[in-house]
């Protein structure tokens, strides 16, 4: 296994291709870090679970942020949503808004569950995507309404919880890797994760069931060939 010298992972004792392939392993699927772990001692590779660890939180919020600014423009209509979070015995509200394909605009954690915390939500769409949408489709929460008319007036606003069903599934993911963590440890943690998988997954979300095979694979060498470049290093064979 080779790579050319890249001055990110200087310093590393692994190439930089293991490392790379730690960091989407990690965030790509539903996996634990001690499986990770287990994954690259099956091919020779024997790191600890903390160093996995501290490969994602450095790398990995490199990665994120650099998808982040690349993202092309997102659908003109956002679907929000909000589940329940149990984080150290509390009840918290992981609020999340999508586009019309799925892909993930935004995410934010909140001890909250009103019109104060609807509208911290909004604000920080519009700051980050600097455009309002056409369209709002979120379920009959009443606080979505205050903090639109406050917000974004001239929005239109359909509030429908059968319309919402968008927004609703891209919680599964958060919950598949909740359920491999044994519940999150604190709001911190879940921000930090979220901030750096929903990019990634937005990379990967290639919309399988409208695509040939043939398509789908081009669109999947493509994912993988932006990893790279953004990565600084392929995945590892």
């Amino acid at each position: 296994m080779s790579t050319h010298p890249n001055p990110r992972f200087a310093g590393y004792r692994y190439p930089a291709e293991v490392i790379s392939t730690a960091v989407w392993l990690y965030f790509r699927f539903p996996l634990s870090l001690r499986m990770v772990e287990e994954m690259l001692a099956a091919r020779g590779i024997t790191v600890s679970y903390e160093t996995v660890r501290q490969w994602g939180l450095k790398f990995g919020r490199d990665i994120a942020n650099t998808l982040r600014r690349r993202a092309p423009r997102r659908g003109d209509k956002w679907h929000l949503d909000e589940v329940v979070l149990a984080i150290g015995g509390k009840r918290h509200s992981l609020w999340r808004a999508v586009d019309k394909d799925g892909f993930v605009l935004d995410a934010l954690v909140q001890s909250r569950r009103d019109a104060k915390a609807a509208k911290r939500l909004l604000r920080k769409l519009l700051k980050r995507l600097g455009v309002e949408p056409r369209v709002l489709v979120t379920d009959k929460l009443k606080s979505y309404a205050a903090a639109k008319r406050e917000t974004m007036p001239g929005v239109e606003h359909r509030q429908h919880k059968g319309l919402n069903n968008r927004a609703e599934n891209s919680h599964q993911p958060t919950r598949r890797r909740e359920r491999q963590m044994k519940r999150f440890k604190s709001a911190r943690q879940v921000q930090l994760f979220l901030s750096i998988h929903d990019p990634i997954a937005n990379l990967f979300h290639l919309r399988r069931d409208h695509r040939s095979v043939a398509d789908y694979r081009t669109v999947r060498a493509q994912a993988f060939d932006t990893w790279a470049e953004v990565a600084g290093a392929r995945l590892a064979a």
